[in-house]
């Protein structure tokens, strides 16, 4: 059986939702972010009992396909912003989602849209700017690396944007000392 988990972002996230599940006495199968696999189907009382434990540690259970896919996308978008390694410039991510999804972006875009009150972009945005505050806070790349890596054109344009959400430059920010900072499940 697979469980889809809403707030599932790094793997310390993976790691505390299979302690959590065998805690319960499931044997998981297969973990990864947004999923897991568990041996067997799960009763009832059962299911409740690890829905309630999940939302104690900031997780939810997602039941629907709208609400898997839509968690699926977001996923998708926090693996590659926060953990792959570098972002080609010419990556398209309207491309990598329908592929990765198995739906049309179209139909992605739109219902994306109608259940989170944002576009893709937005949210794509979102956490490009929250992984370069990071950068910013650990200070170990310069600016244009940091743009390199995201897959920006030029540190301008990622200066540009990082103003235009932020009201702040990246520098403004850095001697912020990381203030208003955002957890990646809050975005």
């Amino acid at each position: 059986m697979t469980l889809f988990i809403k707030n599932m972002v790094c793997a310390r996230c993976e790691r505390t939702i299979e302690r959590l599940l065998s805690e319960a006495g499931l044997k998981v199968i297969n973990l990864r972010l947004g999923q897991v696999e568990i041996a067997g189907e799960l009763p009832s009382e059962l299911l409740e009992k690890v829905r309630h434990l999940l939302r104690a540690e900031g997780f939810e259970l997602l039941d629907d396909r709208t609400s898997r896919l839509i968690g699926q996308v977001k996923n998708l978008i926090v693996q590659e912003i926060h953990h792959e390694a570098q972002k080609p410039e010419t990556m398209n991510f309207s491309d990598f989602l329908a592929k990765k999804t198995g739906h049309d972006y179209s139909h992605l875009s739109k219902l994306f849209s109608s259940v989170e009150g944002v576009t893709i972009e937005k949210y794509l945005i979102a956490q490009k700017i929250e992984r370069v505050k990071e950068l910013l806070v650990y200070d170990e790349l310069t600016l244009s690396e940091i743009a390199f890596r995201l897959g920006y054109s030029s540190s301008q344009h990622l200066s540009n944007q990082f103003r235009q959400v932020t009201g702040m430059t990246p520098t403004e920010f850095k001697g912020s000392h990381g203030q208003g900072r955002r957890r990646l499940d809050e975005l």
